[in-house]
């Protein structure tokens, strides 16, 4: 499970001229948007230089809380939400992405409190649509070439009682905001109302309105979703952080402008039943670019005990699984194909590169940054081949990489 790697900062003798580098962009709750560098050797140097994962910049401006980040490739453009902890209010600020992986802070612009995702959409990507988890909110923020923000609207949203998690569920939690694949509609799962909201997105006004929601089971707080397209079809696949669930749908664009969701399956977050500890909660989802393979994690369960990342340490790392199903293309259906440990505790974040062989996970609990290979035709998750330690709770890792899922 092991690829030779080396910690950061400590390079490896004659890597120059033989490996290729990659930049990534994570964000800490110690107030911290960081740069890093992958170096990877090239074929022929594989078997005597190891990969390594290098901070090259640090940036402070996001906020005390950086919660998420989005990057848009074309236009060098980096987006990074700050959670606001402290309040009252939460912020946007948008960096220009130099190719010496430092950050020029462009503009910040303050929202409600709790920002946690956003997807971008609109004419050529000019309008930011955010989750706002502490601030029961959905807003849109739209941007210029030169990343100036401006305030296009906001909605915030009340429950009439609590849900069935009432410690969970007392306000409405929008946890994420997600385009689908034709840019027509914005769905945002709230984990404290038990449905997934689902607006019209106008690609020109940025307007969002809304249209009738997904409900999902009660208490099951829904948190994030993936979808991925067919040539017969479109699938959506919910995680659902208080009941461990994923659940799959089929998706349907009715005549009148509005969604509707045949409910194909619901399964727990590792595929069968499991025992899980109490406080396990299910995190991230995405489908692999070639639209084959689903992948999630899991928080909170430390099913795994892996070897220590400090070679002079021997005390063994708890770890929270990475699991992967591989899709069936012509049903939706799922079928699990392996569990691996994501490399330490509460994976909260994980994000895949274009070709499809790397995953980055960020470690929330362990304040680690974990870079796994990939085989690409099995899905599977083979070895670690790079980690750094971040100061503070790992909230976000991405790769600055142009690329859309199937």
């Amino acid at each position: 499970m092991w690829k030779g790697i080396f910690p950061a900062g400590l390079l490896s003798l004659g890597l120059a001229g033989s490996a290729s580098a990659t930049l990534l962009y994570v964000t800490s709750y110690a107030g911290t948007v960081t740069t890093l560098s992958l170096t990877l050797p090239d074929d022929d140097s594989a078997a005597t230089t190891a990969a390594t994962l290098e901070t090259i910049s640090n940036s402070t401006d996001c906020g005390p809380n950086p919660s998420w980040l989005s990057l848009d490739y074309s236009k060098n453009l980096l987006f990074c939400l700050d959670e606001g902890f402290n309040g009252p209010y939460g912020g946007v600020t948008s960096f220009y992405t130099n190719d010496d992986g430092t950050l020029t802070t462009l503009n910040k612009l303050d929202v409600i409190q709790g920002p946690v995702s956003i997807a971008e959409f609109g004419v050529g990507g000019h309008g930011l649509a955010i989750a706002h988890y502490s601030g029961s909110s959905v807003s849109v923020v739209g941007f210029t070439p030169e990343g100036n923000l401006t305030l296009v609207l906001n909605e915030t949203y009340a429950l009439e009682g609590p849900g069935p998690n009432p410690e969970r569920q007392e306000a409405p939690h929008p946890h994420e905001a997600i385009l689908d694949p034709t840019a027509s509609y914005v769905l945002v799962p709230d984990l404290g109302a038990d449905i997934v909201r689902i607006y019209q997105a106008d690609a020109s006004t940025l307007a969002l309105t809304p249209v009738a929601p997904l409900t999902v089971r009660p208490g099951s707080g829904p948190r994030h979703g993936a979808f991925t397209v067919t040539p017969a079809k479109t699938y959506f696949y919910l995680i659902s952080e208080l009941g461990n669930l994923i659940t799959g749908y089929e998706v349907i664009y009715n005549d009148n402008k509005t969604l509707g969701f045949n409910e194909l399956f619901v399964i727990p977050t590792h595929g069968e039943e499991t025992v899980l500890p109490e406080g396990t909660g299910a995190a991230e989802i995405l489908v692999s670019p070639d639209g084959k393979y689903l992948i999630a994690s899991s928080r909170w369960e430390n099913s795994f005990n892996i070897t220590n990342f400090d070679p002079n340490n021997s005390t063994e790392i708890p770890s929270d699984p990475i699991i992967t199903f591989s899709i069936d293309r012509a049903t939706g259906d799922l079928t699990k194909v392996q569990e691996f440990p994501a490399g330490g505790s509460g994976p909260r974040h994980f994000s895949i590169n274009a070709d499809g062989d790397l995953l980055a996970v960020a470690l929330q609990a362990d304040g680690r940054v974990v870079i796994i290979d990939r085989d690409v035709e099995t899905g599977e998750l083979k070895d670690y081949v790079a980690y750094t330690n971040i100061e503070g709770e790992v909230t976000a890792a991405i790769f600055r990489e142009d690329y859309h899922t199937i």
